[in-house]
Order: C-alpha cells, then sequence, then structure tokens
C-alpha cells in the first residue's frame, strides 16, 4: 500500500502473506468504536492505486450515516461519499446520469431486526415474507443492482458492507439476510446475466453489456460485523453461531480491546486466512487523524 493512509495498514498486508485474496469474503468483528469503518474505507479508497476504482460502500444500519462514512471519508482521503440514487426500473432507461458514478455509496437497504419481524403466518401454518415489505425490498434492489453493475463494469473491484448490528443468532438477522442475497446475486452474479437483468430490451443494449463484462470472480468483500463482545480475548473465544458468515468466508479479522497497563489498547489479530499464508500475531493499532496505523 503506497497512498498516505494506507501506508499505516502496509503491516496487515504482511500479517495476511500480502493482502486479501480477490474474489474472497472477509468478515472483520468488533465493537461499536473500535475502527471497523476506518477499516473498511481505507480498504475501499485503496482500490484507486490497487485495481484503478475505489470500492463501493453498502451502509446497512437504519439510522442514517451513524458510522460517520461522510466524515471518515472526507477527512481521511478527501472523498466525498455521496450516496447513489440512480434507479432502473423494467424497461427504463439503464445508465447513470452525469456525475452519478461518482457516487460510491449506498444506503438503499435500511433494515434492522430480525428476520420473523419482516414475515407474516400463512394458511398453512408456514411463514413468509410480507408482500408489502418484499414489494418494498425489491423496489430497493431497482437502485441496489445498478449501483453495482455499473461500478463493476467501470472497474470497481472491491465491496465493503457496514452497519451489521449484533444479533444473538445471526441467522434470525434481516440483515444477514439481505447480505446473503446481496452476494449471492449482485456482487457475485455474473455479469452478463446481470446486465441483461438491469439492461432491457437487451437487444438495445447488449452492445454495452457485452463491451463492460468483468470477472466476477476477482471482486472482493469486507463486511463489518458489530458485536457485543468489546475485549479481544472474548472475540477470540466467540463461538460461530448457526448462520454466521464468519463460518464460511475466506478470512477473518478480529478488533478488540485490552488493558495495557493503565491504559485500554486497541488490538487486531487474523484468525483464519484460508490460501495465503498468515501471522498468528496480536498487534496493537491506533487510530488518529490520519486512520489507522498498526504498531
Amino acid at each position: 500500500m503506497t497512498d498516505r493512509v494506507s501506508t499505516g495498514l502496509a503491516k496487515l498486508d504482511v500479517m495476511l502473506g500480502g493482502g486479501l485474496l480477490p474474489g474472497t469474503l472477509t468478515v472483520a468483528y468488533g465493537a461499536t468504536g473500535i475502527g471497523k469503518t476506518h477499516l473498511g474505507l481505507t480498504f475501499a479508497d485503496h482500490g484507486r492505486s490497487a485495481d484503478g476504482a475505489r470500492g463501493i460502500v453498502f451502509d446497512l444500519n437504519g439510522r442514517g450515516d451513524s458510522q460517520q462514512h461522510d466524515e471518515y471519508a472526507a477527512r481521511l482521503f478527501a472523498w466525498t461519499l455521496k450516496p447513489w440514487r440512480h434507479t432502473v426500473t423494467p424497461m427504463s432507461d439503464p445508465y447513470p446520469p452525469a456525475g452519478e458514478m461518482e457516487a460510491f455509496y449506498s444506503n438503499a437497504l435500511p433494515w434492522v431486526g430480525r428476520v420473523r419481524d419482516f414475515q407474516v403466518p400463512t394458511p398453512d401454518g408456514g411463514v413468509e415474507f410480507d408482500w408489502n415489505w418484499k414489494a418494498t425490498y425489491n423496489h430497493a434492489l431497482y437502485t441496489v443492482r445498478p449501483f453495482v453493475y455499473f461500478h463493476f463494469a467501470a472497474g470497481t473491484r472491491r465491496v465493503v458492507v457496514d452497519g451489521v448490528e449484533p444479533m444473538d443468532s445471526p441467522a434470525d438477522s434481516i440483515q444477514f439476510f439481505m447480505f446473503d442475497e446481496l452476494y449471492r446475486k449482485a456482487i457475485h452474479r455474473d455479469a452478463e446475466t446481470l446486465g441483461m437483468e438491469i439492461c432491457l430490451p437487451v437487444w438495445k443494449h447488449r452492445a454495452f453489456i457485452d463491451a463492460h463484462l468483468y470477472d466476477h470472480s476477482r471482486i472482493t468483500t469486507l463486511l463489518l460485523v458489530t458485536t457485543e463482545e468489546t475485549r479481544l480475548e472474548d472475540l477470540l473465544a466467540r463461538k460461530v453461531a448457526t448462520g454466521d458468515l464468519g463460518a464460511t468466508a475466506n478470512t477473518i479479522l478480529v478488533l478488540g480491546s485490552e488493558r495495557v497497563g493503565n491504559r485500554l489498547a486497541r488490538m487486531l489479530c487474523v484468525i483464519k486466512h484460508r490460501g495465503s499464508a498468515m501471522s498468528d500475531e496480536i498487534v496493537e493499532y491506533t487510530i488518529g487523524p490520519r486512520g489507522i496505523t498498526l504498531g
């Protein structure tokens, strides 16, 4: 990493045996305020030098930008993090208007809580998603899928998903449901297929679709998950619950705090990194005006 802020994370690349592997999913666990958003925005911004385009940022938090993405991006990277607003309904003009490709942030999926909060009973004793909510969710996808597709077509190869709140059972979380849908049906959907689903009628936009194919298997995703545990030792002992995406992730990072003498220090550790060498070192890091710096 060579840019001004990312040099502070060069040690993390060493710990990961060269960095995150293209096409993989990394989950970073840590309590509120521990530095996950700093880490995610640094990863997204570094796409400029590594991939030729910044990464895109999804905020799944339902309370607006409580993660302070705007402020951090502006202060650390002189990056105005504009929200993507372009919506493509079936058979409408798919192409983003002038300036929209400068929008790398989406908060179009703001739902939090348990899956059952969005479900209703069926006559046969089962449950299904409430049709009104499902319609609203499907309409949000008319914004989300073009956000993903047009940025990938323009060279973006990094995705950061932030704002995932604590849940005793991740399988019960609507946020984990939405991330799984996003990951399988947009981020890692074949470029031609996704393009044909958005750019309708296909015959009219065939040349654009063919000229903007990309390899979805090269897209790297960083999922930031907030935990109730704050201490590093508790995070290291944390069990993987049913539905927890960490079970299938290529890489797991944990960020926690520990007492060091008369102060509370932030610590980072890599606990899983398939496909490459990794360090078992526990490293202290600080967060300052220039972002995260690993000691």
